[in-house]
């Protein structure tokens, strides 16, 4: 691979993963692709652009695809991962030995680990151990906007704050605007729990209810995200900022979500696996909704909102009972002291 710049493996060959090496190659700098699937690397390999995901993009010169894990590692000195979380520790796993000893790390994936609760971050310790400082990648993007140069913003977040620094510079472009943080566990506690609450607006609009419904929902799902992300240790200016509200507000009101348009099918009267199926891609709120739920309740957080999905996607309650739940609640103060 050629370039000034030190190289970077993407590991991950979705909508997001393409979306962000070719950020990456367009800011200059030397990017690997890798895709499990063989077929699916030499496709895009040999046409130069993601059909299946992002099929108007032209990759740059700079950006190389391989399914080769081991020779996109051995090419390439630092690594951003976009998998999904349910193959995250398995993936690290997977370069744990064929890591650079000077490799930084960072990903874009978003959720919690099924079936433990644990942020990406405390999946990584466990793996890769405490040497490894890492980053983490969250804010309000679409995929095929970032690949299309839209105006984006993200959050980039590190405890190492020349970690978060690094893959910030390497992401910040003419259209791209990356800020640091130090705020780990609130900007990965964002990125998960608003996929819950895309579906809850998804349902209400499904059923027909209206703008005011969607704000209300928008409004107190940031409410309990926050109050969530207190007792683990977020900042509340993280909640309020890209990776919380931000993420928030383009997951629930724009069609290009793919957990709003799930809950919009739910609403419409589908039930989960038909509405699944239609989409056809991942869904991460529909793991997250079980995962948060008992993160909650471990944790004495109230979240109503989060309760209600989870009832309609695993105890098969109707969407419209759910909603009637919401509503009996007991009359309280917006804010409690």
């Amino acid at each position: 691979m050629n370039g000034t710049a030190s190289a970077i493996g993407v590991l991950g060959a979705g909508s997001w993963g393409t979306a962000l090496a070719v950020l990456l190659a367009r800011n200059g700098t030397p990017t690997m692709l890798w895709a499990r699937d063989p077929a699916q690397a030499a496709a895009m390999q040999k046409r130069r652009s993601n059909e299946r995901y992002l099929p108007d993009i032209r990759f740059p010169d700079a950006l190389a695809v391989t399914s080769d894990l081991a020779s996109a590692l051995a090419q390439t000195e630092d690594i951003l991962l976009a998998v999904p979380s349910h193959s995250f520790r398995s993936t690290l796993r997977a370069i744990a030995p064929l890591m650079k000893p000077a490799a930084r790390l960072a990903w874009a994936s978003k959720g919690l680990e099924e079936g433990s609760r644990k942020l990406l971050h405390e999946v990584c310790s466990e793996e890769l151990g405490g040497a490894i400082v890492p980053a983490v990648i969250s804010g309000p993007t679409f995929a095929r906007e970032v690949a299309a140069g839209l105006p984006t913003a993200v959050t980039v977040a590190s405890h190492d704050g020349a970690v978060a620094a690094f893959f910030a510079g390497r992401l910040h472009g003419a259209t791209f605007r990356a800020y640091t943080s130090d705020d780990v566990t609130g900007v990965e506690l964002g990125g998960a729990v608003k996929n819950v609450l895309a579906i809850a607006t998804g349902i209400a609009d499904g059923i027909g209810f209206g703008a005011n419904t969607r704000a209300a929902l928008i409004t107190r799902g940031l409410a309990e995200m926050m109050r969530l992300g207190a007792v683990m240790g977020g900042q509340a200016e993280t909640f309020m900022g890209l990776a919380g509200l931000g993420d928030l507000v383009l997951t629930c009101t724009d069609d290009q979500s793919r957990n709003r348009r799930f809950g919009l099918a739910l609403g419409r009267g589908a039930g989960p696996e038909q509405a699944l199926q239609a989409i056809a891609q991942v869904v991460e709120g529909i793991k997250t909704a079980a995962e948060v739920r008992e993160l909650a309740r471990s944790h004495s957080v109230e979240m109503p909102i989060t309760e209600q999905v989870y009832r309609v996607l695993y105890e098969r309650l109707a969407p419209s009972a759910a909603v009637d739940a919401l509503l009996a609640r007991e009359q309280k103060p917006e804010v409690s002291n």
